[in-house]
């Protein structure tokens, strides 16, 4: 039986995407779905930041605690850190000095944009991110983790300081904002 050049090069074709697709596809799916929970997430801990009055910004659960507004912003902080500093190599902001994602006299409108924006920033890079580099391994505080390892180690921040705001809330008599899930 004799096959034609194109029937070979159309068999070939089918094989080396049976080969390849199960795996890209796999990882397709861990962005897609890594996406749609970032966002989520976002739209919540905005609700949450809403939720407090600007009055009470400032409040501290204890003298050695972070404020509500420090961890609003803790968050855009470790959101650019984690992206594009960790995982894609830029140089770290410096603490001491670059007030951008630091609270620095900004009023609650201006926190929550900043918010938005590095939301923004941070899923336009994951959504640009080659898949393939997911499994690049780094040093995480001592901890050799994937870069796949330290989107969902972000994700648990971003909940981690979003908990905190909520018990604030309480803590000043509000209601906080029903649990929203997958986020």
């Amino acid at each position: 039986m004799k096959f034609t050049p194109g029937f070979l090069l159309f068999v070939a074709l089918l094989l080396s995407i049976s080969s390849v697709s199960p795996a890209m596809a796999q990882k397709d799916v861990f962005i897609k779905e890594y996406l749609e929970r970032l966002e989520t997430s976002r739209n919540y801990l905005v609700l949450v930041a809403r939720s407090m009055p600007e009055e009470h910004y400032s409040f501290k659960a204890t003298p050695a605690s972070m404020s509500f507004e420090e961890h609003l912003m803790h968050i855009t902080w470790a959101m650019d850190w984690h992206s594009q500093s960790l995982m894609d190599g830029r140089k770290a902001r410096d603490w001491n000095t670059d007030m951008e994602l630091q609270v620095d006299q900004k009023s609650k409108e201006e926190m929550i944009a900043k918010i938005n924006e590095t939301f923004d920033t941070t899923i336009a890079f994951i959504s640009d991110f080659e898949v393939k580099r997911l499994e690049e391994r780094l040093d995480y505080f001592g901890a050799n983790r994937t870069k796949r390892q330290i989107l969902l180690l972000l994700s648990d921040h971003i909940t981690h300081h979003r908990a905190q705001m909520l018990v604030y809330l309480r803590l000043k008599g509000m209601k906080p904002p029903r649990y929203v899930l997958y986020q």
